[in-house]
């Protein structure tokens, strides 16, 4: 009878159920102590169904673009829960092997050569154009040089560096980029205590392709430093993300503190998305803001209040 059949798996079947390799399934196990297997009396490892489904769900979440801790921090949470919430269909990215671009600008991040990385970016976005230098270059380069330093081929400094100058152009891009007088205001926030910030800009860079002059407020506003700038600049849209579940456990009453100000604000509409706001909103009763993490709903939704 094989080990299967007794609803336990060998690292090599599970390795072969999730497409990770051996060698994360262990460092993943050792670093963020997301599963801990069974050993057999010869000392093997084996593996339930339970911890197939938590490996599977962090490698889904880590190819959408989220750190690998985060990301294991957010299907334990999840599993704790009892529910795994189900993730929007997302674009099928070329592999960072497959792209020429991609693999200069790891060889640069490599020795952490800030100027070939902003030549190579501005090269690739002059070539190809905002959308697909997005979601073909930015996107892909990103995850890869989070899964290096998840993996230990690369350092902290190399991870900042890269990940640094690629925030930094696309800041420029947006800030030199000419609006219409009559442009609408779309602002852009991280909730409080939320620092996955990168998200944010690509998110501003996306609604400006859409006609919108886009504000962003970043990594870790101070409280209420959202709501004092919808207030001063009474933008059409505002859409809030928050990554993590951070923000509502550093502060419980973040999100209906947020519909209540939503409400008051007759003429914008409010958007909130990103895994950890999803997976908190969905047991809890929001009236006014609107939970989503498609742009399609957003720019789709232009009939205003």
């Amino acid at each position: 009878m094989s080990v299967s059949e007794n609803g336990v798996y060998t690292i090599k079947q599970v390795a072969e159920a999730t497409g990770l390799s051996t060698q994360v399934i262990r460092k993943w196990e050792e670093r963020y102590s997301l599963i801990v297997p069974d050993r057999l009396p010869n000392g093997y490892r084996v593996y339930s169904e339970q911890d197939i489904q938590l490996l599977a769900k962090v490698k889904t979440l880590a190819d959408q673009g989220f750190p690998i801790r985060q990301a294991a921090d957010m299907a334990k949470e999840e599993m704790e829960a009892g529910t795994f919430i189900s993730e929007a269909p997302t674009l099928e990215m070329p592999s960072a092997n497959d792209n020429e671009t991609v693999r200069k600008l790891l060889d640069s991040g490599a020795v952490c050569d800030e100027i070939e990385l902003n030549v190579l970016l501005q090269n690739a976005y002059l070539e190809l154009g905002l959308a697909p230098f997005l979601d073909t270059i930015v996107i892909p380069f990103l995850k890869e040089v989070g899964l290096r330093w998840e993996l230990g081929e690369w350092d902290e400094y190399q991870e900042s560096v890269s990940s640094l100058v690629v925030r930094d152009f696309l800041v420029q891009i947006r800030r030199t980029h000419q609006y219409r007088n009559d442009a609408p205001i779309l602002v852009t926030a991280c909730l409080p205590d939320e620092r996955h910030e990168i998200p944010i800009h690509i998110l501003a860079l996306k609604s400006m392709m859409k006609g919108y002059k886009t504000i962003v407020v970043a990594s870790s506003p101070a409280p209420g430093a959202i709501q004092s700038l919808v207030k001063r600049l009474k933008p059409a849209k505002v859409l809030l993300s928050a990554s993590t579940s951070v923000p509502f456990k550093k502060n419980p009453g973040l999100l209906d503190e947020l519909d209540e100000f939503a409400a008051a604000q007759k003429n914008t509409d409010f958007y909130i998305g990103g895994h950890g706001a999803i997976h908190y909103a969905a047991h809890r009763p929001i009236n006014t803001l609107k939970v989503t993490n498609s742009l399609d709903d957003v720019f789709e939704d232009s009939s205003g209040k």
